[in-house]
């Protein structure tokens, strides 16, 4: 994952994403089109829905503030902050909708509440996520103009949660005590006022397509998107309201299960983003670290060869520099003496350049404990040891392992490098493939007799042809971020083992590498 794509505000939709935003749009817009014929049609009156909806909503929408919260408090973004405490609001403000709603709880609602409250305190609700959409962008352009997330001011959760809470206790307030303020939107207890609703959801359908334009204009993130479609969803339910005559019917019940549908997805979507992310996260952790041990094994091996190799060819080019100064710096300097020690130097540094060259022969040298090993096993142990990895990735690994083949004489560890590292690069391949499944098959069989051998194959990108050759160079690497010494390794450690390791082109996509050890005994 890119370093600089860490969250939910600053990854880029992929193109699944968006169509299953699409898809959950077309089936709140299918529904509402087949609730709109019957929309004004009576249906009983059941007063425990209210309660029952608006205690769902409270949930849904704290969940989503808290999630917004926590990425806030990472990235000291005050523009999630701002998002987050428009979703406390539309939580909070619902227990006052529950309690005032006429029937709920008693028959003229609590809190002194009037025909009204509840309509009013429902708008509220509607006009609290567009206007923390339009804070949120705008916010965020400050946030953007920080270097860094440590150059940012402190996200401020707590004056924004009070701020939520504040603004939920006035604008019950005014709903309840200042009520004849308000315009009357019901003319009793389920009739709707027409003229008046009509204005007021005008200027609140207004308030969607401003925050939408918004949104549209700035939207860069998986965030966007889904806030995109919770403000197509409201504009469905917008229209739908505009359409209404009277509480208690198939389309005012139809229209609060919209609205709990549209919160609903869009918290599960955050989630299963916010998971996926987190998953993406550890295994890309994971990675790192594996590649952090591989660098200071490599360059332990390098400390070690240089130490060992280079070091005594050194004192011999220092020992005859310094003769041969002994020699010319004499009262009668021995230039023939002189000629031959640098000589000598010459063929040292040459040596030397010949340790340098052949350092990483020994980087797989001392091979340790060596004993009997499964071939099988070790292929299985390997598998074993990044199959987070492999689910993570979404990869599907088939093992074909020969039953016929025997043990070898072995270091297991070192082998089990080796199979871990061309799984690994095979998995690495596979990032870049879209539109067919990803595999890796691991192929074990018996060949020549007394031989085993292991091919791992992908169906990825593959190898290029000119790269084919050249894959198994010191520091030669196809990665941004690769040493360039991992199958130089790899190849060091088999042929240590007596075998083989070569590449070649997969059937129809990807790569095969092929290990070839001997059954019998250590070379």
């Amino acid at each position: 994952m890119p370093q600089d794509h860490l969250g939910l505000f600053d990854t880029p939709p992929s193109p699944r994403q968006v169509r299953a935003g699409l898809t959950i749009l077309g089936l709140l817009l299918v529904a509402a089109l087949v609730i709109m014929p019957v929309r004004n049609l009576r249906w009983g009156e059941v007063d425990g829905i209210i309660p029952m909806v608006d205690a769902f909503m409270f949930l849904v929408d704290l969940v989503t503030a808290t999630l917004l919260y926590a990425q806030a408090a990472v990235f000291r973004s005050r523009a999630l902050t701002g998002l987050a405490s428009g979703f406390v609001f539309s939580a909070l403000i619902v227990v006052p909708h529950a309690l005032t709603f006429p029937g709920a709880f008693t028959p003229n609602g609590l809190l002194g509440a009037g025909v009204n409250t509840t309509a009013w305190l429902a708008n509220f609700r509607r006009m609290a996520i567009p206007i923390a959409i339009v804070f949120y962008v705008l916010l965020r352009r400050g946030d953007a103009a920080a270097i860094s997330e440590a150059e940012r001011p402190p996200a401020r959760i707590v004056e924004g949660v009070s701020a939520a809470i504040v603004l939920t206790v006035l604008a019950t307030l005014l709903a309840t005590i200042g009520q004849g303020l308000l315009p009357n939107f019901f003319q009793d207890r389920t009739e709707l006022s027409a003229s008046y609703a009509m204005g007021v959801e005008t200027g609140v359908f207004a308030l969607f397509a401003v925050s939408g334009v918004f949104l549209w204009r700035s939207r860069n993130s998986v965030l966007d998107m889904w806030l995109l479609v919770a403000l197509a969803a409201m504009v469905i339910q917008s229209l739908m309201v505009l359409t209404l005559h009277a509480r208690f019917t198939v389309g005012w019940y139809g229209l609060y299960l919209q609205t709990l549908a549209s919160r609903l997805v869009v918290m599960l979507a955050l989630l299963a983003e916010s998971n996926r992310l987190y998953a993406r996260l550890a295994l890309a952790s994971s990675a790192r670290n594996r590649e952090r041990d591989v660098r200071l094994m490599s360059m332990d091996a390098v400390a070690s060869a240089i130490a060992q190799e280079v070091g005594q060819t050194v004192a011999a080019v220092m020992l005859n520099l310094r003769s041969s100064r002994a020699w010319l710096s004499g009262a009668t300097p021995q230039v023939d003496e002189a000629i031959a020690s640098l000589d000598a130097a010459i063929d040292a540094g040459n040596a030397t350049f010949g340790a340098i060259k052949g350092a990483q022969a020994l980087f797989a040298t001392g091979r340790g404990l060596t004993t009997d090993c499964s071939v099988n096993d070790l292929v299985r142990a390997s598998a074993s040891s990044l199959s987070r990895e492999l689910a993570g990735r979404k990869i599907s690994l088939h093992l074909d392992l020969d039953k016929r083949v025997s043990t070898i004489v072995a270091n297991p560890v070192q082998l089990q490098r080796v199979f871990v590292n061309l799984l690994t690069n095979a998995m690495e391949a596979l990032d870049t493939v879209r539109g067919r499944s990803r595999r890796i098959g691991v192929r074990t069989a018996l060949f020549e007799g007394n031989q085993v051998l292991i091919e791992i194959s992908d169906n990825g990108g593959g190898i290029e042809q000119d790269e084919v050759a050249r894959i198994f160079d010191d520091f030669f690497t196809t990665k941004a971020s690769g040493t360039g010494l991992g199958l130089s390794l790899s190849r060091t450690i088999v042929e240590e083992h007596g075998g083989r390791l070569w590449a070649s082109a997969g059937e129809e996509h990807g790569a095969v590498f092929h290990v070839q050890l001997p059954l019998s005994a250590l070379p």
